[in-house]
């Protein structure tokens, strides 16, 4: 058995281009799905899936941990860039569902078995539409009430926020009231019995993440997500140090020892692997065995397209400690036009049962696919007051 070809299918989403990689074998009927989508990096991660095919077509797809080696090791750079891991783990996912389809298993059945029942998922405010998520201002905290009311009615026990602005290195209360009163509207419309996230998305300075987690510990949060830069190891501890909150981060890293020195530097009370992005199923696997001697629990980043979702939730049938699956169900309203799924939420809990079908269980519909052509992404652009750059 042999690669025969690797393909990308590039589907406008809006916020993203998901791209989809099939990889093919010289068997009739026999390919695989894999998704290696990276916001404003499309072009980019389809030339380097490209490169690395010249590597793995001709090559057994059933030696995936041995194909996986190459992709990372050969050619002379390793494969730690962001670009190039997230070619490598679109790759990685769909080897994974064909060997799920060779033995007519899913995929959590080749890593052990279900360890869980069922996975809860959480949601975004608004489902993940780019505008009620990303460009809902701070002060506007009824709004957030009403939207984490909305939430609730569609049957989530819990959903993220990103209910913190985006501020210079250093600046005074009027940011931390304005988070502060997003997250008590939010509280109060939803009361304690469900789980509320704030993303910083990486926004903050250490001193200002250390601020805002301070200001909202009160909160009962089920995590505070990226406080500050993932870059600073040391902030992020001091912040996990100074709060009860749990503190959430790893989806910008890309690598397994980049999580061993983020385990090490004690910066990490939730560990959010991005399986799209640290170099697919194969590393998560590391990565999660190395969370787990460190008692971290797996909340995976995952905002991506369907395929994404359907590794990140086999991969949490078959981890103990994966605690919750990150989802958007309303980014694009022909989402499910896009995809056939073997699993099915139930939607009056938003929890997910194992699935039966072989490998990831899902099919992409091509011609819907083509429906969606590539487009530039909308961009994203943050400036401060004073004009400098800030970090979306």
């Amino acid at each position: 058995m042999k690669i025969e070809r690797i393909e990308t299918l590039v589907c406008h989403a809006r916020m993203r281009n998901w791209v989809f990689v099939k990889v093919v074998t010289d068997q009739p009927g026999l390919f695989g799905w894999g998704e290696a989508t990276l916001e404003w990096h499309t072009r980019s991660v389809v030339a380097a899936i490209e490169d690395l095919s010249m590597l793995l077509i001709g090559e057994d797809p059933r030696r995936i941990e041995h194909l996986w080696q190459m992709a990372w090791r050969q050619h002379f750079w390793h494969g730690s860039g962001i670009v190039r891991s997230t070619a490598i783990a679109g790759i990685d996912l769909a080897l994974w569902d064909i060997a799920g389809k060779i033995l007519g298993v899913p995929c959590h059945q080749l890593w052990g078995g279900a360890v869980r029942d069922f996975v809860r998922l959480y949601c975004h405010l608004g489902g993940g539409s780019l505008e009620t998520f990303y460009e809902t201002p701070v002060d506007q905290a009824s709004r957030y009430a009403d939207l984490a009311r909305q939430a609730v009615d569609e049957g989530f026990t819990a959903f993220k926020a990103m209910a913190v602005p985006p501020t210079m290195p250093l600046e005074g209360l009027q940011p931390i009231r304005a988070a502060e009163r997003c997250v008590a509207a939010m509280r109060d419309a939803v009361g304690e019995n469900i789980d509320i996230m704030v993303d910083c998305h990486a926004r903050p300075s250490p001193a200002m993440g250390m601020q805002f987690a301070r200001a909202l510990d009160g909160f009962g949060l089920y995590f505070l997500e990226e406080p500050c830069w993932p870059e600073c190891l040391d902030g992020l501890a001091a912040i996990r140090e100074a709060v009860a909150t749990p503190v959430a981060t790893g989806e910008r890293l890309t690598h397994l020892t980049a999580f061993r020195d983020l385990f090490s530097a004690g910066a990490c009370s939730v560990c959010q692997p991005d399986i799209t992005h640290c170099g697919g199923i194969t590393e998560a696997r590391r990565i999660a065995a190395l969370a787990d001697a460190w008692r971290i629990p797996l909340a995976p980043h995952n905002p991506q397209g369907p395929v994404s979702t359907a590794a990140s939730l086999e991969f949490g049938f078959s981890q103990p400690g994966y605690i919750i699956c990150e989802s958007v169900h309303s980014d694009v309203p022909w989402r499910h036009d896009i995809v056939d799924e073997g699993f099915v939420v139930d939607p009056a809990t938003r929890t997910v049962r194992p699935g039966t079908r072989p490998g990831l269980g899902i099919e992409i519909n091509e011609d819907e696919v083509r429906r969606h052509p590539f487009e530039p992404e909308i961009p994203q652009r943050v400036f401060y007051r004073d004009g400098s750059v800030g970090d979306w």
